[in-house]
């Protein structure tokens, strides 16, 4: 059974693609990612041969040196600036195994199928493959949508439903990724008014693309702006807080560390508190 279509496929590629030209202005979010994903790299002593930059957007992501690049984006003109294939990122055209690393940096909350997607970026790698994954979580924007709420009497859904950290942990499960961890980090972006915000979600091609979206009116708009600005702090800037969900996962292989077998500790948790351990073990 196909999961429901929340995003509308083509309003996405359109905004992506009104975006291309513009977007170095508004990339600092993105730029953001690609610095978390960089730091969770390092960790990682090992050599990775080919790479998919998976919603590559202008190219930006650096991959290790020597490794071969591919790279995709849902909008055909980022794919042209980067080099790269125009797909969405559950319908991936490549052949299973043909990665050692995936990187997939701010374009996942967007996607109509994620556990497809994150299940298709699983098996692109091969054994023992890394997914490294970053996106606008849920709790961001909230002074946005505290805003449009204000402005309109009826409820409309005017921005995209956003994945927490818990449930991004759940997903890579769901997927088959082995050591999965999901994490966050937290940014504080100041915007002297509702103008400005909107520049940057169209800036990255991030304005609504949902499936079943309606125009706002000029008033309902003119009573948000009121309404964010009314937000503002001693320094006439509205605070945003944006969450990073920073995904991190393995493709399975029979060399990875396994979790203990159920049972089999020779210590019972009891003893271990008790701080006779050694006892236990030897009885």
């Amino acid at each position: 059974m196909q999961p429901p279509e929340i995003f509308d496929r083509a309003a996405r590629r359109r905004h992506r693609d009104r975006a291309a030209a513009g977007y170095a202005a508004h990339d600092f979010l993105r730029a953001a990612m690609l610095d978390g994903i960089a730091d969770r790299l390092d960790a990682v002593k090992r050599d990775f041969a080919d790479v998919l930059d998976l919603g590559c957007f202008r190219g930006e992501y650096a991959p290790p040196p020597d490794a071969r690049v591919a790279r995709l984006d849902p909008g055909f003109a980022f794919a042209r600036a980067a080099g790269g294939v125009q797909a969405d990122e559950d319908r991936l055209p490549f052949a299973d195994g043909s990665f050692d690393l995936v990187v997939a940096a701010g374009t996942l909350d967007g996607v109509n199928d994620l556990p497809g997607a994150l299940a298709l970026a699983r098996r692109s790698l091969r054994p023992d493959g890394l997914f490294l994954g970053a996106f606008v979580g849920g709790g961001s924007l909230a002074q946005l949508r505290a805003a449009l709420r204000g402005a309109e009497e009826q409820a409309v859904a005017r921005l995209h439903p956003l994945v927490d950290v818990r449930s991004a942990g759940d997903l890579l499960v769901r997927a088959g990724f082995a050591l999965p961890v999901a994490d966050v980090e937290t940014l504080s972006v100041g915007y002297a008014g509702l103008g400005g915000l909107i520049d940057d979600l169209r800036g990255t091609g991030s304005s609504n693309a949902l499936a079943d979206r309606h125009p706002l009116r000029r008033d309902a708009l003119a009573r948000a702006a009121a309404g964010f600005a009314a937000r503002a702090d001693a320094d006439g800037r509205v605070r945003e807080r944006v969450d990073l969900v920073f995904l991190t996962g393995w493709a399975p292989s029979p060399d990875q560390p396994k979790p203990a077998r159920r049972g089999s500790a020779s210590t019972s948790l009891a003893a271990a508190l008790r701080g006779d351990g050694q006892r236990a073990s030897e009885a």
